[in-house]
């Protein structure tokens, strides 16, 4: 077994830690075939491509009557010859002639423009144009949406209701899908009770697992918990070496420190490789990454501020990978700095801020306690506001703004 070869007095930058985690995943083996209504959330394994036009045939888009403007008379007083309702394919238009149409209704052949009925009066059995239509006024005309060979909808993609709509409007039930990754879910510390038990001296409730079981679930993942891992060498080893045996990757909370009763890292070590420690960010600078055996190992800190901010900015696109997502990395944008600060940092942070809005401009500030212990500010903030290191920060200054909207799912 390797023990780490980083260099243990020197801290990893952000960007370099993100580039050999994402660098070093790899696409889970194994696909499925699932019917739509089976598979919002999962990841398409190959592109989807259409075979037909959408629309298949020119069609109206208003309700109206569809007319050849080449044959109108002066007048604009003209017969209706048909009547054309939806999913019905009208007769070819007689010249002179108007059809009564509704939107989605196929055009009849002879027709090339369809007025409203707002824009009609009726007289009779015939309608007066209030208008001379235009050749294609309100026609859709076939393939305008979707021509075939078309991609509709790319591999790497994590479907939801948009993506399944496209690809039914196409006519495609299944689509093929990366199947479910597995992950073991460790947290450590005798410290530590389930919720529903009794908390007495010394001990703290297990807000962690519960964190990482809320963010890995809504993204298609099965998650594997064996309970809490008390601090002992033996069984650190143990639970490590059976839950790498049981799943695609292993996430641990806790015991990666350098504490007398951190045992995660020497257990990592002696069952495998370690190939990532301490890492220059704010929270989270004890996070391990290595493998168990032939499976990943990625370890964040115990600190629950210090595992929403490691597992959302670096567990959550290495695990985007390993789904086969096409983008991995979160979104982000611009805002300026609702607060200031004097003190220079030499880690890259990660501040639990709100957004807020003045004069039609998003500035961010912190919310509440920026503390690795604190975990309520995350329900105060709406995201993450990235402070570079070695950077002091002014009011008005422009900052990078990662928001939780697509992160928590």
């Amino acid at each position: 077994m390797t023990a780490c070869s980083c260099d243990y007095d020197r801290l990893m930058p952000f960007n370099t830690a993100l580039e050999k985690l994402l660098a070093s995943a790899s696409v889970v083996s194994g696909t499925e075939e699932l019917a739509l209504d089976q598979a919002v959330g999962r990841v398409l394994a190959a592109d989807v491509c259409s075979t037909i036009s959408v629309p298949p045939a020119d069609n109206s888009a208003m309700d109206g009557y569809a007319v050849n403007t080449t044959s109108l008379p002066e007048s604009l007083l003209i017969p209706i010859s048909q009547r054309i309702a939806a999913g019905e394919q009208g007769q070819s238009l007689e010249p002179g002639t108007a059809a009564r149409i509704f939107t989605g209704s196929e055009i009849p052949p002879g027709a090339d423009a369809v007025i409203m009925q707002e824009q009609c009066r009726r007289v009779g059995n015939d309608i007066q144009l209030l208008i001379h239509p235009e050749e294609g006024d309100h026609i859709r005309p076939e393939g305008q949406d979707i021509q075939p060979g078309h991609c509709v909808v790319a591999q790497g993609t994590v479907l939801d209701g948009r993506h399944l709509g496209v690809i039914a409007s196409v006519g495609v039930p299944k689509v093929n899908v990366y199947r479910r990754i597995k992950v073991a879910v460790l947290t450590t510390g005798d410290e530590l009770v389930l919720p529903g038990q009794s908390c007495g001296p010394g001990k703290i409730f297990n807000s962690n697992y519960f964190t990482l079981q809320g963010l890995l679930e809504p993204m298609g993942v099965d998650v594997v918990f064996p309970g809490i891992i008390e601090d002992d060498p033996d069984a650190t080893r143990n639970a490590l070496k059976d839950a790498a045996a049981d799943a695609d990757l292993v996430i641990s909370s806790g015991g990666v420190s350098v504490g007398e009763e951190d045992h995660v890292k020497a257990a990592v070590e002696s069952l495998g490789e370690l190939m990532l420690w301490r890492l220059a960010i704010k929270p989270g600078k004890p996070l391990a990454y290595g493998r168990v055996g032939d499976t990943p190992f990625i370890g964040l800190p115990g600190n629950p501020g210090a595992v929403l901010v490691t597992f959302l900015m670096l567990a959550r696109p290495y695990i985007r990978t390993m789904q086969g997502c096409g983008e991995v990395l979160p979104k982000r944008f611009l805002v300026k700095s609702g607060y200031e600060r004097k003190k220079v940092v030499a880690r890259e942070e990660f501040l639990r801020a709100a957004l807020s809005a003045e004069n039609g401009e998003l500035s961010a500030a912190p919310a509440h306690s920026q503390s690795s212990g604190v975990l309520s500010s995350s329900v105060m903030a709406d995201g993450l506001l990235v402070i570079p290191s070695e950077q002091a920060v002014a009011k008005g200054d422009q900052l990078e703004f990662i928001p939780f909207n697509g992160l928590l799912a």
